[in-house]
């Protein structure tokens, strides 16, 4: 879904032997540290739909990047999970925070021309929900959820739907993710797959994907893209 007109994209910086134009990145680990309102929420629906006992989260996990009923599925628990957990993902969202740096480096890549896409495992209701309320919104040409196409990651529809919307080739584009499903559908997509390893990633899983770049944190994005690092706040919202 488009947030807003799409800007015209001048001549971007080359990175890796690409002419890179498009930044897609993933939601969750990479622009908002979300895990502790994720954790909640499974716990809670977790407790109310299958009751008594450990929510396994930690499986729950390994399997960040994946659209919320394919874990379950994956995992052998209720589809009826996913009501509570979404529940209480919405009652909770005033916790989540903006990573440090990410909101400027976001904003130094939509100056710069940059066609700008968010491709997330959250629906697309929530994730735009979320991310108006960080008023972070408006800094993206579009923001796509998994229950808006076909195939959720790791296949690569979402990357592609992401390049189409903003009428890039794939040699323009990079994906920045944090999890393995991140890094397959972006191979499979045939853009550069970017590690962000800034969140409470699974650094050895990432890093046995095989990932193009790593980056440490959110300004190493536009170190790599050869521009100026920008002045950051004091600390993310």
């Amino acid at each position: 879904m488009s947030t807003q007109q799409e800007p015209e994209r001048g001549a971007a910086p080359v990175a890796a032997g690409r002419r890179v134009s498009v930044v897609v990145f993933d939601l969750d680990g990479v622009l908002v540290d979300s895990f502790g309102v994720m954790r909640q929420a499974f716990d809670l629906a977790y407790a109310e739909v299958v009751g008594d006992g450990e929510a396994p989260f930690a499986e729950y996990n390994r399997h960040l990047g994946r659209y919320f009923p394919d874990i379950m599925r994956i995992m052998g628990l209720p589809l009826e999970m996913e009501a509570p957990f979404v529940r209480e993902s919405y009652r909770l969202a005033h916790e989540v925070r903006v990573f440090a740096g990410a909101r400027e480096v976001v904003s130094a890549l939509r100056d710069s021309g940059f066609g700008l896409a968010v491709a997330t495992g959250k629906s697309g209701p929530r994730a735009r929900s979320l991310l108006e309320r960080l008023d972070l919104l408006r800094l993206f040409d579009h923001v796509i959820g998994s229950d808006e196409v076909a195939r959720p990651k790791p296949a690569p529809d979402i990357v592609l739907r992401a390049m189409s919307l903003l009428g890039a080739v794939p040699d323009e584009v990079i994906m920045v993710g944090d999890a393995v499903t991140d890094i397959e559908s972006a191979r499979d997509a045939g853009v550069a797959a970017v590690a962000a390893l800034w969140g409470e990633t699974d650094e050895a899983a990432l890093m046995r994907a095989k990932p193009d770049v790593t980056l440490r944190k959110p300004e190493d994005l536009l170190e790599w893209l050869g521009l100026d690092q920008p002045e950051l706040a004091s600390s993310g919202r």
